[in-house]
């Protein structure tokens, strides 16, 4: 048996993730300007959209991982987003995500905001949702009678869901990240460079990937979309979570 039969599935997918990253074509460096961000070529969805949702804002704290993923930073102190290179990574993780039976796909979101969105993903693309509090041991301890085994886990945010994070990387689960300015790359084998605590901007990451997805499937034509639109990936927060 040749040393590339012996790896176990979890390596080779994790191979397979980095190798959809090298493959997506490099962006330019960004020079000066007024703009947000620098776009050359057509994106998933309109430029307009993306910024009017705020995909490409980050917060006011940057970690060395996410260096290059960083547009410009604002007068006000926070950090740009170079949405370029949250569409590569879009295309990257649907790829990526395509090739892995849906129900061994679990998407964890612990905070309000994408709690619904990754609902909404899960209900179209066939994963498994783990929304709210992500019980310890849930990947790794055998004699929890709810474990799961999913062969990838998506997190909405690498610093909300980190017990996530922690259990998948520890037996060898690829996990996918939407990552926000301040997010560090620990235990994740594919980040996608996004606003990760914004309501909208988090249905929007999540709608594309399911329809990316779809696509790379079979499921929906090229130029097809989802049933569910953007709108209903979004949460709808009740009087009293907005108060």
């Amino acid at each position: 048996m040749s040393e590339e039969e012996k790896k176990p599935e979890a390596e080779t997918k994790t191979e397979t993730a980095e190798a959809e990253v090298k493959s997506s074509p490099e962006t330019s460096s960004a020079p000066a300007s007024t703009t947000e961000v620098h776009v050359e070529e057509e994106l998933l969805l309109p430029q307009d959209t993306l910024l009017s949702v705020g995909i490409h804002i980050g917060t006011r704290m940057k970690t060395k991982d996410m260096e290059p993923f960083i547009y410009r930073v604002r007068p006000d102190g926070l950090f740009v987003l170079d949405i370029k290179k949250t569409d590569e990574r879009i295309r990257a993780a649907s790829k990526f995500l395509s090739r892995f039976e849906p129900s061994k796909i679990a998407a964890v979101a612990a905070r309000l905001y994408g709690r619904e969105p990754a609902r909404k993903f899960c209900e179209v693309t066939g994963a498994v949702p783990i929304v709210g509090r992500f019980i310890p041991g849930l990947f790794s301890n055998p004699l929890y009678p709810g474990r799961i085994e999913p062969s990838v886990v998506i997190v909405s945010d690498p610093k909300a869901d980190v017990q996530a994070v922690k259990e998948a990387a520890n037996i060898g689960i690829p996990v996918v990240a939407l990552c926000s300015t301040d997010s560090d790359f620990s235990g994740v084998d594919l980040a996608i460079p996004t606003n990760n605590k914004g309501r909208r901007a988090l249905a929007v990451i999540y709608w594309l990937l399911a329809r990316q997805i779809m696509r790379e499937r079979g499921e929906l034509p090229p130029d097809g979309n989802p049933d569910l639109s953007i709108d209903d990936f979004e949460v709808k927060l009740t009087r009293e979570e907005q108060m």
